[in-house]
């Protein structure tokens, strides 16, 4: 069944040699990059677990950007078309970071935009995100967001869906908000707050299957079918290694087909 990558990035050294990911490389094992990655390499580990089509951000941070908009630009033109353009920017500077944005959707062709609350240890609720919120709702792009504990060596507040989601939501109905990598410790939170809002979607994105939270699991195989979306966080986590224990969650073909990829499509408009 084809697949969608709803969180990723191919990186670059700047960004995978980062010193706040050492205890992502703690846990996974990898060293720090010698050389830039390939895109080759990206699109065959895309296509060994059947990934058609994967959403590649960039990263921009308070010590400047990690991964530019411009770089993805590139990765995308590289990738016959398997890769889609997730837009970063420079939360600190408003005025020009919904100027970025709207290059970034109808210059380059981007699909969404992606904030990291931990990076900039400023929570979505912060009043410089909200520019950016309705130049979403113009633009009609998603807002994609992390929520859940800090792997990276950063405080975790900033990720709870409740209140920071559950009040963006409110305040702007319109906005599609996909926050991703599930909300551990505060799932239980995070389902509520996609129930509650039309809008508001869960993506599983540094998960591997067999780590998803049993009520997650759940949510997915009956009320949630349509509001949880694959993601990977490649390159932390390869789609293979996501993937590979799929089939002990139990979900039927429907769910399956929603999951890997039929929401993703539907939401980013792919």
């Amino acid at each position: 069944m084809p697949v969608v990558d709803a969180w990723m990035q191919h990186p670059t050294l700047r960004h995978s040699n980062h010193e706040m990911f050492d205890s992502l490389r703690r846990w996974t094992g990898q060293g720090l990059l010698e050389e830039a990655l390939p895109i080759k390499a990206t699109l065959a580990t895309m296509a060994a677990a059947d990934v058609e089509i994967g959403l590649s951000a960039a990263w921009y941070g308070p010590q400047g950007p990690l991964i530019t908009n411009d770089e993805v630009a590139e990765f995308v033109a590289q990738s016959d078309g398997r890769l889609r353009g997730v837009a970063g920017v420079d939360l600190t500077r408003p005025v020009q970071a919904v100027r970025e944005l709207r290059r970034a959707v109808q210059e380059l062709g981007f699909v969404a935009l992606r904030i990291v609350p931990w990076l900039w240890q400023l929570p979505p609720t912060d009043r410089l995100y909200y520019p950016l919120y309705a130049a979403c709702v113009d633009l009609g792009i998603p807002f994609c967001t992390q929520v859940g504990h800090t792997g990276p060596l950063r405080p975790s507040e900033t990720g709870r869906p409740i209140p920071y989601i559950d009040q963006v939501a409110l305040d702007f109905p319109e906005l599609t908000i996909i926050c991703g990598h599930i909300g551990y410790p505060w799932t239980t939170e995070m389902i509520a707050v996609a129930d509650k809002h039309a809008n508001v979607y869960i993506d599983t994105s540094a998960y591997a299957a067999h780590r998803y939270p049993r009520e997650l699991v759940d949510y997915l195989r009956g009320r949630g079918r349509r509001k949880v979306l694959f993601g990977t966080n490649y390159p932390m986590i390869t789609p293979a290694q996501a993937l590979e224990h799929l089939d002990d969650l139990g979900l039927d073909d429907e769910t399956l087909e929603l999951f890997l990829h039929g929401n993703a499509r539907r939401i980013f408009d792919l």
